[in-house]
């Protein structure tokens, strides 16, 4: 019989039968009324789930391409600061100096949460900038920054706000017009349970309105808005990726966003609460805005490498181990998007069983009963 698969990464996460089912379906055409219909509701839905009133810029590429368009339309010559905290915060760097950016990078040790009054002092300094770039949730290490209080320090000081929200978008809260943000990014292959090849950023009229010369061909923004005013694309889209995606909004509109991130909430406690049941330490920070992924310090002696290939050589199961200098330090279990709380108690089992093989002194049997504790008993705070 095939092994069973089972995927809890950040990223990409695993994606619903109705989903998969649309994929299914014949190819459409890209200037067929049949996709049409399909592109236009797709893309009111992703500005229902942005919360935003703002253009929606739909790209066949992975998040990164969302992120680096940012990078094309906004960074020529521009005064930018990034507020980096782990390897996407880093990749905000690269992409801004790639496309011509005076940086000023405003780093954290990796783990750490940026803090606002500390923008908000370096912004002082620097007499402003043209644009500041946020990571909401920073796969590398868990952390979830707390977007609106950043956003609102780099607006104080005149800045465009720009904010990767690949791996948040949908799981926890992100009001793009009530926070002032000026260009988020995202990709289908998150907590949007969609295959991964779509990326996304909602963008404002002050964002493109700045003025400045786009360094790239194919994720300029006026060209992509002008063509999606039309309900068209300006280069063949991936159709029926799109479809997908509409069902998957279809379905995370149904449940109701506040629902989804009251979710996202409790599912990140039930880990939480497993992982400290097996006197495991946590990387990530033991808060609710960390719904997205749990970070966790292999113990002593125990390469996390080892443990990521225990859990595929046993149970077909795909975790994440650290990046960057926290390989084989840290591994991470993701519960963003098609999960529940079966789902996190499966992966935590898998993960003491492993444990215990490579000798590693975990209290048995205590992590699946206080996950399942901490999922239904506590409710999210007001």
């Amino acid at each position: 019989m095939p092994e069973k698969k089972y995927l809890f990464t950040p990223g990409p996460t695993p994606v619903p039968p109705q989903v998969l089912a649309a994929l299914a379906e014949p190819v459409l055409h890209h200037r067929g009324a049949d996709f049409r219909v399909i592109y236009e509701r797709c893309l009111a839905r992703l500005q229902a789930v942005y919360r935003t009133g703002a253009d929606v810029l739909l790209f066949t590429a992975s998040g990164t391409a969302a992120m680096e368009s940012a990078g094309a339309n906004l960074c020529d010559g521009a005064r930018a600061v990034v507020v980096s905290a782990g390897a996407f915060g880093e990749r905000w760097e690269k992409i801004a100096a790639l496309h011509g950016a005076e940086l000023e990078a405003m780093r954290y040790e990796w783990g750490e949460t940026p803090r606002a009054d500390d923008l908000a002092s370096r912004l002082a300094e620097l007499g402003g900038a043209d644009v500041v770039f946020l990571t909401q949730s920073e796969t590398s290490t868990g952390v979830v920054a707390d977007v609106q209080a950043l956003a609102a320090a780099a607006k104080e000081h005149g800045a465009l706000v720009v904010v990767d929200a690949i791996s948040s978008l949908g799981a926890v809260p992100l009001e793009m017009d009530a926070w002032g943000l000026d260009a988020v990014a995202s990709g289908s292959q998150k907590a949007l349970m969609t295959p991964p090849g779509l990326a996304m950023c909602a963008v404002s009229e002050q964002a493109l309105g700045a003025g400045r010369p786009s360094r790239s061909f194919y994720l300029d923004w006026e060209r992509t808005r002008a063509a999606q005013a039309k309900l068209d694309a300006p280069f063949t889209p991936a159709t029926s990726l799109i479809v997908a995606l509409d069902v998957a909004l279809g379905m995370l509109l149904d449940e109701g966003l506040e629902a989804a991130f009251e979710r996202h909430v409790r599912l990140g406690r039930a880990c939480r609460a497993g992982v400290k049941a097996m006197g495991l330490e946590l990387f990530s920070p033991d808060e609710d805005r960390s719904a997205v992924v749990t970070a966790i310090r292999a113990p002593e002696g125990v390469d996390s490498s080892d443990v990521v290939a225990g859990v595929r050589r046993h149970f077909g199961m795909t975790i994440a181990n650290g990046q960057g200098h926290l390989k084989g330090r840290i591994f991470r279990l993701g519960h963003i998007g098609w999960f529940d709380i079966f789902d996190i108690t499966t992966a935590l089992a898998a993960v003491e069983l492993v444990l215990a093989e490579l000798g590693a002194d975990v209290e048995r049997g205590a992590a699946v009963t206080a996950a399942l504790e901490g999922f239904e008993h506590q409710a999210t705070a007001p």
